[in-house]
């Protein structure tokens, strides 16, 4: 009789534990359907704030002007601050909180005009050792900032460049700390007159199939206005960038403070839905509410 009294005393206390856990998940998910339904999204020609150009948004995505777009990467996916962003596009059928998130981040640097003589004679092999070695450099910095190191896995996808689009694109398979779970780097850059607009999309590697099958369409969504354009140069008038489309490829992009690293563990738990949801992202949504409320949109 006792043994059958302790079973039962076991059993409430674990289904008033349960019945606990289940309201804090309830209330999380009321929560990120919230703050999903808080932002608004754009579709159609967007006039970008730098870079005298325009995006088309391409179909299957939606646009985030770069307040929102900058509250997502920081507040939301806990990446250093960037006001150069100048808004993201997201795939239609994803939000921002979806376990499977993922977009391409839109910025402009007005480096000058982009010579291209050396596209043909890179060495890319070299140059991915190169990259790794510098990687590792870098982590010295982004550990100091509160970071975790990132390792240079491998090419995701080989350097490429169009010579008549005036279009480069790459992408990286990263590691994040311990991590097992490797995050896809996909760079692509359009060449203008007097800068370069860069598109990255940061995503679990599994997302690499869909995110290479918009590479095209993304990448020629962004178009400079008439006298912005590469064949608008004038020698001796606009000024020359100190990098070459080889250098796009090896340059600071590790190094630089605005690469993004989503923190996609956080969004496993959501997805998965086991032990520590609950306490976890209540914490999450209660140290961040004030800013939640501060937010654009939001």
């Amino acid at each position: 009789m006792q043994h059958k009294n302790l079973v039962t005393a076991i059993f409430c206390l674990v289904f008033t534990v349960l019945s606990g856990f289940a309201q804090d998940t309830l209330d999380v998910a009321r929560q990120l359907d919230s703050l999903e339904n808080s932002f608004t999204y754009q579709t159609g020609k967007i006039s970008l704030p730098q870079g005298e150009a325009d995006l088309s948004v391409p179909s299957g995505f939606k646009y985030l002007d770069p307040k929102q777009a900058q509250f997502v990467l920081s507040k939301l996916w806990g990446n250093p601050e960037d006001t150069s962003v100048l808004g993201m596009l997201i795939p239609e059928n994803i939000g921002v909180l979806a376990p499977s998130s993922w977009a391409f981040t839109i910025s402009y640097d007005p480096m000058g005009y982009v010579k291209d003589d050396d596209a043909a004679e890179i060495d890319y092999d070299d140059l991915l050792k190169e990259q790794q070695k510098d990687a590792k450099e870098s982590n010295k910095i982004r550990v100091e900032q509160g970071y975790e190191p990132v390792e240079f896995v491998q090419w995701a996808a080989t350097p490429y460049y169009d010579g008549k689009q005036k279009t480069l694109h790459w992408a990286k398979e990263l590691k994040f700390g311990s991590d097992s779970s490797h995050t896809l780097n996909y760079n692509l850059r359009v060449l203008g007159r007097k800068g370069i607009f860069l598109l990255n999309a940061v995503a679990p590697m599994d997302a690499l199939p869909e995110v290479k099958q918009h590479v095209a369409t993304v990448i020629n969504s962004v178009a400079f206005r008439e006298g912005s354009r590469y064949s608008d140069y004038s020698p001796g008038v606009d000024e020359v960038a100190a990098w070459t489309v080889g250098g796009l490829v090896a340059g600071k992009v590790l190094a630089k403070v605005g690469f993004f690293a989503l923190l996609l563990k956080f969004w496993k738990l959501i997805a998965v839905g086991v032990a520590g949801l609950g306490s976890a992202a209540w914490k999450f949504f209660s140290g961040r509410r004030k800013s939640t409320e501060e937010a654009p949109e939001a």
